[in-house]
């Protein structure tokens, strides 16, 4: 903003009373300063400096859907039902005497932080509206709409929570590619093979689906390109135009992954890591998930450190790290004792063919085709250290199985990172999402065939959590 000159009118023009909406970074700019960038001084409108969550304690980034606690009344929220909204941030503002009188919302993560500010005309908020489904987009409506936000009882005033609670996320998963007439499809694998008979299994139009999984009340959808097109020039690939189309009508945060890396096409035109995923997120992604690129870029971190070329490191660093979703793909290779191997090793319940009862996992790339001198708390350590902000930790042995979570394997990764985590591979039944909640620490979990062969329904899942004490949306 400073250096396009920005600074001055913006601030002469929130000062002047008009309507202005700031969301996520739009609220923290606001005061007077933030650690993510120190040297940095903020708009100064309000008092208070914004800081990191601790994550010694916490999973930081704060990913999902939390509450609000309102503070006073405003006609931004005068159709507001108490439902959970959509944040996603590493930093927060931390209301106090000096800038209460700007407080309008606050929320609980490891404590209270400022989630919406407001006077006058100016309002702020650090949550996601536009992602936040039709709560959210009421919100908008509101801001939109009001001749002026001047404050206005409402009946969300009474009975406000004492505390607000993060939900635990069910995420929908679709996995993307050509079948064999060459049309754009959502199939599912078993173990990672989506051919049946022979044939692709086809469970429909991705946008189509992505829309069906949004009204039924997923928190999120991931949308990963198994194929990766990958001679495609950029500006052509499929995936662009799903992201675009899906957009328009659900609001709730979308990734994608595949094809996240440097590539070269098939006429010879170079992209940066950076710039694909810079061309997913105008489409309308809000995260993109790096998988085989990641372990390539964990290898090269053993040999060499940390160069700041990896897709990692180059994304996180202009998006921040809640952009970059890693995918592992790991696969249990089985040893008579630790001292067979210098992997992280687990002692597991579950046996293997000749009654061992040590193993380590094995990373993969190439959707599970090829295995790598990795191990999964490597790739997951490392790739935190790179800029991560979030895993999504699948497991070969359980895909399409219907076992269940491996819930060895989420505990073994859980215990050594301080970013979120998504259980992904295994779910058959609303019992298994309520087992990896209660014996995991996980954040989100996240299915796709249950959910495609309608076997199990997301409201079907929440129901079962929620009469089970379980937090969701």
């Amino acid at each position: 903003l400073e250096e396009e000159g920005y600074v001055k009118p913006l601030i002469d023009y929130i000062k002047s009373g008009r309507p202005f909406l700031g969301i996520c970074l739009g609220l923290q700019t606001l005061f007077e300063g933030s650690e993510e960038a120190p040297d940095v001084p903020g708009l100064g409108i309000i008092k208070g400096y914004v800081k990191r969550f601790d994550d010694e304690s916490l999973s930081v980034p704060h990913i999902g859907w939390n509450g609000i606690r309102i503070k006073k009344a405003s006609k931004l929220f005068s159709d507001y039902k108490g439902e959970k909204l959509y944040f996603v941030h590493s930093y927060r503002a931390v209301p106090n005497e000096n800038n209460r009188d700007w407080i309008l919302a606050t929320t609980d993560y490891g404590g209270e932080f400022t989630s919406a500010v407001q006077k006058g005309n100016v309002v702020a908020v650090q949550f996601h509206p536009e992602k936040s489904g039709e709560a959210g987009l009421r919100i908008l409506k509101n801001f939109l709409e009001a001749e002026n936000l001047e404050v206005k009882p409402h009946p969300s005033m009474q009975n406000k929570p004492n505390k607000t609670k993060l939900a635990k996320r069910i995420i929908a998963c679709l996995d993307v590619r050509t079948n064999d007439e060459g049309d754009l499809v959502v199939t599912k694998g078993d173990k990672y093979d989506v051919r049946e008979k022979g044939r692709v299994r086809n469970f429909g139009k991705p946008v189509e689906l992505a829309r069906r999984y949004f009204e039924e009340g997923a928190d999120e959808i991931v949308f990963l390109n198994i194929t990766g097109f990958r001679d495609f020039p950029l500006k052509d690939q499929p995936m662009l135009e799903v992201l675009r189309l899906t957009s328009e009508n659900v609001f709730v945060p979308l990734t994608i992954g595949g094809g996240i890396k440097n590539y070269t096409d098939y006429d010879g035109t170079y992209y940066s890591a950076l710039e694909v995923a810079s061309e997913y997120f105008r489409s309308g992604a809000d995260k993109v998930s790096i998988g085989s690129d990641a372990v390539y870029a964990v290898e090269e971190y053993l040999k060499h450190g940390k160069t700041g070329e990896s897709s990692i490191e180059q994304i996180s660093k202009v998006y921040g790290s809640q952009a970059v979703v890693v995918s592992i793909d790991p696969r249990r290779v089985y040893v008579e004792s630790p001292d067979d191997t210098e992997h992280n090793v687990i002692k597991t319940e579950i046996p293997g063919p000749n009654g061992e009862e040590y193993c380590w996992y094995q990373c993969t790339v190439k959707g599970g085709r090829e295995g790598r001198d990795v191990d999964a708390l490597q790739v997951a350590t490392i790739c935190e250290k790179l800029g991560a902000g979030e895993i999504l930790l699948n497991c070969i042995d359980r895909d399409g199985t219907k076992l269940g979570y491996d819930i060895e394997l989420i505990n073994h990764i859980k215990s050594v990172v301080s970013i979120p985590v998504i259980a992904s591979s295994g779910a058959g039944s609303v019992e298994h999402f309520y087992e990896v909640f209660t014996k995991t620490e996980v954040e989100a979990a996240l299915a796709a065939g249950i959910f495609h062969r309608k076997e199990v329904s997301i409201h079907e899942v929440k129901d079962y959590l929620k009469k089970r004490r379980i937090e969701v949306r």
